[in-house]
């Protein structure tokens, strides 16, 4: 025995390769190897076609791997970075489990992965745990300190070495998370980037981002500045919040990190993956009767000052009523109501017609420079009790929160803070400016979306969303909608301060190409009262709630198929992100049974549309339609 701790020691020191441990998915499609390579540990991914490769000689470790990753993490006082050492992995065991969402992807979910844990020590002896989980569609692993004891976290090593030459659409760091997803190939570009980050090697996709994300650490993001084709994890930078607060994350107690997600498959696997929910925390309450997804009213995109006019509320309350939309938000400005009536005139107004509204704070915290008012209302658990209350007195159901634009732990925690503090008062929530989805919406279902976006909205502020709206709608499918409801704002006919060159059939399709557990509908009122009746009959019954979600065909920023069920109804919504005409075919096999089709296709221009009642069709039909430069068709299909 001690002369086999000796080579295995001689084996380390000069940097061979020792694959020390193994994890499947359930269907073996997936594998996740253990390694040791001198004094660093790696988590190996291997697919089934890597799987082939590797059995050639003469592989270099992460050669043929869909990703290989370098763990460690390092405090003040411990070092789990080099000179660590592989104490061993627990034995597999297999997990299943099943559980329903009130919005999302899919209503019931089930998910089944095996687990292992690796144990880590430093060079004092110290261990660090690493829960490994292989699903079927991909990979997660935590960080875990059983030992209670206060620490501040100097860096983590964590860091994803992707195949040199794949493809890559990536969006370049900002806090708001509101920013393009432009393709990369060839020589890989450098520096710091958001999640998620979606990569494609030989026909397989995978997509790196973070889940479950909780007090214990901040949000992290990925930058590669060291090395071009890895991409390490990463703390804040310091000059987050105007350099207010500490970028290290500390905590006192036992401690586990975020969980460091691949998603991995083909397109349609990413998209219709719920693996970020699934390794997220389930909800600590069953009972949430008054968590309600549904379709908002909302007047900024049209009227960015619209909030201040009692009249224009008015207009907006009446296009819910008409459209028998749930819900009317009151956006910034509130406060400075004139024209006939204030805030509480407008709720009242609402209510009395059966809409019910929610409200917009700007309550980011003392690091952001906007001023827009109301300002700042939510920021202690005093302030937001408090305020929750009086909502609650006047009849609104939810708030809209902005300007967080901060991934440091103490604004992880305020976000937090805000959800916990909701439940309590049972107010649904919409965060804005804010980090991209982790998981939270699973843990806390009164989230019901969050921005993160570049959104619709975007239509105000330049002239890039007219010339990129198309590809980048065809992007957010594969990119930012995968690991969370996205409040993009969709839907418009009329154009706002920048024109959009989206057809009207293109625009009617995001209504179901894009998930989020509460929709704001963007175009003015006139924009939907006057498009044709099957077009606004639409509008008002395409639901927010799918029990099923399938990306039938598509590829990133050129074109997507995207299928979603409610009960007994399949929307299917086709885009087209290009600026040429683009025929499109849409395979019906996943049909069962036979169907009344409505179809919505692009006439010769861009504002018209082309309405056809189809007849029947089942699984053997496949439908092929005519889109315009940037524009689309949208599919119903009624049993």
């Amino acid at each position: 025995m001690k002369n086999l701790l000796k080579m295995a020691l001689v084996l380390m020191v000069c940097g061979t390769t020792q694959a020390l441990a193994q994890v499947k998915s359930p269907n073996g499609a997936l594998e996740m190897k253990v390694e040791q390579t001198g004094g660093q540990v790696f988590l190996r991914l291997l697919g089934q076609r890597s799987q082939e490769l590797s059995q050639g000689k003469g592989q270099e470790m992460g050669q043929d791997a869909l990703t290989t990753v370098r763990l460690g993490l390092t405090t003040c006082y411990d070092y789990w970075a080099d000179g660590v050492k592989l104490l061993g992995v627990s034995k597999a065991k297999r997990h299943s489990e099943t559980y329903t969402n009130i919005h999302g992807k899919a209503r019931k979910v089930a998910c089944r992965w095996n687990e292992a844990v690796a144990t880590l020590q430093d060079g004092n002896g110290k261990p660090l745990k690493v829960e490994l989980r292989v699903y079927d569609d991909g990979v997660a692993f935590r960080y875990v300190l059983d030992e209670a004891a206060a620490r501040r976290f100097v860096d983590e090593q964590t860091a994803w070495t992707m195949p040199r030459g794949a493809r890559r659409w990536l969006q370049q760091f900002v806090t708001s998370y509101e920013g393009d997803f432009p393709l990369q190939q060839g020589a890989e570009k450098q520096g710091a980037w958001n999640y998620p980050a979606l990569f494609e090697a030989d026909g397989t996709f995978v997509l790196l981002t973070e889940a479950n994300l909780s007090h214990m650490y901040c949000a992290t993001h990925l930058d590669n500045g060291a090395e071009a084709n890895t991409y390490k994890v990463s703390f804040p930078f310091a000059w987050e919040g105007c350099g207010q607060g500490e970028v290290s994350p500390v905590w006192d107690g036992a401690w586990k990190s975020p969980w460091r997600v691949a998603i991995v498959g083909e397109l349609k696997d990413v998209v219709a993956s719920t693996l970020v929910d699934n390794v997220s925390d389930a909800p600590a309450k069953a009972k949430r009767d008054w968590v309600k997804p549904g379709r908002a009213a909302w007047v900024y995109w049209a009227y960015n000052h619209g909030t201040k006019d009692f009249q224009i509320c008015k207009q907006y309350v009446d296009l819910a009523v008409e459209m028998g939309w749930e819900y009317v938000l009151f956006d910034w400005e509130w406060d400075a109501m004139t024209n006939g009536g204030k805030l509480e005139d407008a709720v009242a107004y609402a209510r009395s017609k059966g809409v019910m509204p929610w409200m917009w704070y700007n309550s980011g915290g003392t690091h952001t420079g906007v001023r827009a008012t109301p300002l700042d209302r939510m920021l202690t658990h005093e302030n937001r009790m408090e305020e929750f209350a009086w909502l609650k007195r006047l009849g609104v159901v939810g708030v809209k929160v902005d300007f967080f634009e901060s991934d440091k732990q103490d604004i992880i925690n305020y976000y937090l803070g805000i959800l916990e503090d909701a439940e309590t008062m049972e107010m649904m929530v919409n965060f804005h400016g804010c980090t991209v989805p982790r998981g939270w919406s699973r843990t806390y279902p009164h989230l019901m979306s969050q921005e993160a976006v570049y959104g619709a909205e975007q239509y105000n502020n330049s002239p890039y969303m007219t010339s990129n709206g198309a590809r980048i709608n065809c992007l957010l499918p594969y990119t930012r909608n995968v690991v969370g409801p996205m409040d993009y704002t969709p839907v418009a006919f009329t154009n706002s301060q920048h024109p959009h060159e989206t057809s009207w059939v293109h625009e009617l399709a995001l209504s179901v190409a894009f998930e989020s557990g509460v929709q704001h509908w963007a175009d003015r009122p006139a924009g939907f009262l006057n498009l044709p009746a099957e077009a606004k009959a639409h509008m008002q019954e395409v639901p927010v709630v799918w029990d099923e979600t399938r990306l039938l065909d598509g590829y990133p920023g050129e074109y997507v198929v995207m299928a979603r069920r409610s009960g007994k109804t399949w929307y299917v919504a086709v885009l087209n992100g290009t600026k040429q005409p683009k025929e499109i075919k849409v395979k019906l096999d996943f049909l069962k049974g036979k169907y009344n089709m409505t179809m919505f296709v692009d006439g010769n221009q861009q504002e018209q549309m082309d309405i056809r009642q189809a007849g029947v069709v089942n699984a053997t039909r496949d439908v092929s339609v005519a889109c315009l430069p940037q524009g689309g068709a949208l599919l119903v299909l009624k049993k």
